[in-house]
């Protein structure tokens, strides 16, 4: 190779090391200045939303505060989808590694996701399992816990989370479901309504399935003995 062309390469490849590193603060910043303001002000939608709206569903969204959603929805949601959301810093260590465990016996890479990860996926990123998107999942993970604590994380999530096709949130769940709204929902409903979270373009909390009612039976059992405190869903722990 010729000294022109070594010197030509050379130079290729320090631009791209710049543009790279320049892509890379501009990430950083728009992550943190986005995480930042939804730490006050809502999401206006969600890549999930967007998605399914070029699907052809619609979006039915009301934001609710948690002084306005059931306190049997929030408990009942955390026995569901993380019994140990006011004990961890957004990641369950004994999950993460059973699932990797599982994995590499050559099973499905199977989710192991908190409410803090699904929360930060459901807010900035696109559905989806490949590796790309779960560093990701775990970058914002960590932003927000260290950002929002988990009373906005519950909040967030109550409000954004889907809960059947072009429903989102506590509030649209339970006027379709329900005829209510999120902060009338009884114990009975809230957790047929948490039961629909794993599926819920499948599943139905008004007709409830075999799946719905063993999951709402689990719930139930479980809420006693939830780690929660006031003001939930952890008091002043974290």
């Amino acid at each position: 190779m010729s000294s022109v062309a070594g010197s030509g390469l050379l130079s290729a490849l320090r631009r791209a090391g710049r543009a790279a590193w320049v892509c890379l603060a501009v990430f950083l910043l728009v992550s943190i200045l986005l995480v930042t303001v939804f730490r006050d002000v809502p999401p206006p939608a969600t890549p999930l939303m967007l998605l399914r709206l070029a699907d052809g569903y619609g979006i039915d969204q009301s934001w609710r505060g948690l002084v306005r959603i059931s306190p049997f929805l929030l408990k009942a949601v955390i026995a569901g989808e993380d019994q140990k959301f006011c004990l961890h810093r957004g990641f369950d260590g004994e999950a993460i590694e059973g699932a990797w465990e599982d994995y590499q016996s050559g099973d499905k890479l199977r989710g192991a996701s908190t409410i803090s990860m699904q929360t930060a996926k459901n807010v900035f990123l696109w559905p989806g399992r490949d590796w790309l998107r779960k560093g990701l999942e775990a970058y914002f993970t960590a932003l927000i816990e260290l950002a929002w604590g988990k009373q906005r994380i519950i909040e967030v999530y109550l409000n954004v989370v889907e809960w059947g096709p072009g429903i989102y949130g506590a509030e649209a769940a339970a006027e379709h479901f329900f005829k209510k709204s999120a902060a009338e929902l009884s114990p009975h409903e809230a957790v047929r309504l948490a039961a629909v979270l794993p599926d819920p373009l499948d599943r139905s909390a008004a007709r409830p399935g075999p799946e719905v009612t063993a999951r709402s039976r689990f719930m139930i059992e479980q809420i006693p003995a939830l780690p929660v405190w006031q003001p939930l869903p952890c008091g002043q722990k974290l």
